[in-house]
């Protein structure tokens, strides 16, 4: 590995099926032990029912606040500099609640690959 800066770029922000924008931080071939995004999830909110196979999740909530569900745990509120650990292959979403857009920083060990990602509502 060698060293690195990478710039954020607000245009590469997109749409993400799962309900919410995310800006791909960090997410490269020549780190994948890790990686970064930043979603937003606009007032009232919620993203679907999905799971990640053979990544652990962080979500280190920036601004806003939300309700996210984790696997069978009751509903939790969260808001700026909770850390949520979501194990691999756990269900999960999270809402935004109150008038204000929820951002949060999804950190992914080893990296989110999309083959990972599971929606757990499409039929």
């Amino acid at each position: 590995m060698q060293a690195v800066v990478r710039r954020f770029d607000p245009a590469a922000e997109y749409w993400f099926r799962e309900g919410c924008w995310i800006a791909e931080w960090s997410n490269a071939d020549d780190d994948p032990a890790v990686s970064i995004a930043r979603a937003r999830v606009a007032p009232g909110a919620v993203t679907c029912w999905h799971r990640l196979l053979g990544s652990t999740e962080r979500y280190v909530i920036l601004s806003g606040h939300g309700r996210v569900e984790v696997g069978d745990l009751p509903p939790q509120e969260v808001g700026p500099g909770d850390v949520v650990l979501i194990p691999p292959g756990v269900r999960q979403r999270i809402a935004a609640v109150g008038h204000a857009e929820l951002a949060f920083l999804a950190a992914c060990t080893p990296r989110f690959r999309p083959e990972t990602y599971e929606d757990l509502e499409s039929p």
